[in-house]
């Protein structure tokens, strides 16, 4: 996927819902239509992030496990 985010947010390191509040923060900070990276290493990030997306309506375009044990997650503010 060739998305080039506006933002990047590295949350590695941290725990839930450590993530998903910084995530939070940051897409609040964003104009619509622009992208947030997020980097993480707990693998809980994966549903929480799902569940995050449901309950915001921001679309979550891309969650990905990569080689080196971080999770992706391309997010775009909605509204």
């Amino acid at each position: 996927m060739d998305i080039t985010a506006d933002q990047f947010l590295d949350c590695c390191g941290l725990i839930c819902p450590m993530p998903v509040v910084k995530t939070k923060k940051a897409i609040k900070g964003m104009e619509i239509d622009q992208v947030l990276e997020m980097v993480a290493t707990d693998p809980g990030s994966i549903p929480d992030m799902e569940a995050w997306e449901k309950q915001t309506r921001h679309e979550l375009l891309l969650k990905e496990e990569r080689d080196d044990g971080t999770f992706r997650f391309l997010i775009k503010k909605t509204h």
